[in-house]
């Protein structure tokens, strides 16, 4: 028995830390990588069943991919598994961040990770897409659904806040399957939204930031505004730090939130790194340690489900206009074109996506 719980600990630890180091592109491309892995590769569950779990995280606060990391490893061996795969998918991204910090504090300058991230984001939309298709085969198998998302995806393109997209596409969902009683669930709101817009009373940057992870819903994006309020607006980081901060957190690998690594750093040193980084991540173990029954009581609830399946066709939505707006930035000429077509391709025919991002991180890297 100790033997099984430790092969397992071990895969965890091997998948997350390759996905921490190599994990370029933000959730979205998180996600992907994971069901490849998880679902495709390893058959450690079903499809239907990934997409279960990217529901529920979608209904969480914090950073997504992180969150699903944890799931995953709590399916795969309970509270040591949900350890092991969220400090490996975690760690790297933070050591990293932890590296840019410390040279930009001392040169003034952001390494050059840029070039980097220029090579792969063409990988990367690939690799968006190509999930993508996937979980709409499976995420989108009525004509209802696949209009949900179309509603879906059109409010996100409208700007709406992307929780307020999965409620609405989850509630839509649950009015059909339960009459009556969809509306129960808005008032679930109001403390989220009040908590949200609450000043930032804590002066300790642990406390900042786990007020930050607690209540965060949405993109890294929307930790800009977060930081922006309780930090520069309160004097204690320049605009042009901050903002320096989130393109190390874009273009670095691993989970986008180890922006608040940088800004730690900038603040307080080291100390101050690890300290916004445990408070930002924390709630994230919490909130998937909690929500174990949760996901068994989907299972075995109609209208939990049909709910779920509408947050599952509102987060294809967001995937979708996620990888549409990547792909505006990223495919800038022929040669990009014909580098996501050509990974397209080779994910078609089973090629390892990390395979492709590391090689396309390499030539980044050593092509002028």
């Amino acid at each position: 028995m100790a033997g099984a719980l430790t092969r397992r600990l071990g895969e965890l630890a091997r998948l997350f830390l390759t996905l921490g180091l190599l994990g370029f592109g933000g959730p979205a491309a998180h996600i992907a990588m994971m069901e490849e892995r998880v679902v495709r590769r390893r058959r450690w569950m079903a499809r239907e069943e990934f997409l279960e779990l990217v529901g529920v995280v979608n209904l969480l606060p914090g950073p997504n991919s992180t969150e699903l990391a944890i799931h995953i490893g709590y399916r795969q061996a309970g509270v040591p598994g949900l350890l092991v795969a969220g400090l490996a998918f975690i760690v790297p991204s933070t050591v990293i961040v932890l590296v840019c910090a410390w040279a930009y504090a001392r040169y003034g300058t952001v390494p050059a990770v840029q070039d980097v991230w220029r090579a792969v984001q063409p990988v990367v939309v690939a690799v968006v897409a190509t999930a993508l298709v996937k979980f709409a085969r499976t995420g989108l198998r009525t004509v209802r659904l696949a209009l949900l998302a179309g509603g879906a995806l059109l409010l996100a393109a409208l700007g709406v806040n992307e929780f307020l997209v999965l409620l609405a596409a989850g509630v839509l969902a649950l009015g059909r399957a339960w009459p009556g009683r969809a509306g129960l669930a808005i008032p679930c709101l109001v403390p989220m939204v009040w908590l949200a817009r609450a000043e930032a009373g804590a002066a300790e940057l642990f406390l900042f930031f786990l007020r930050v992870g607690a209540v965060l819903y949405g993109s890294g994006y929307v930790l800009l505004a977060f930081l922006r309020g309780g930090l520069v607006e309160q004097g204690r980081l320049t605009e042009g730090q901050l903002l320096d901060a989130v393109a190390v957190g874009q273009a670095t690998p691993g989970p986008v939130f180890t922006t608040a690594t940088f800004v730690g750093y900038l603040l307080a040193g080291t100390p101050g790194a690890l300290a916004a980084t445990a408070g930002i991540f924390l709630p994230a173990f919490l909130l998937v340690a909690a929500s174990g029954p949760l996901v068994r009581w989907v299972r075995r609830s109609p209208p939990a489900r049909a709910f779920l399946e509408g947050v599952t066709a509102g987060s294809l939505a967001l995937m979708a206009l996620v990888a549409w707006q990547l792909g505006r930035a990223a495919i800038d000429g022929p040669i990009p074109a014909l580098v996501a077509v050509g990974s397209a391709v080779l994910l078609g025919a089973g090629v390892n996506s990390a395979l492709l991002i590391l090689g396309a991180a390499g030539l980044g890297l050593t092509l002028p």
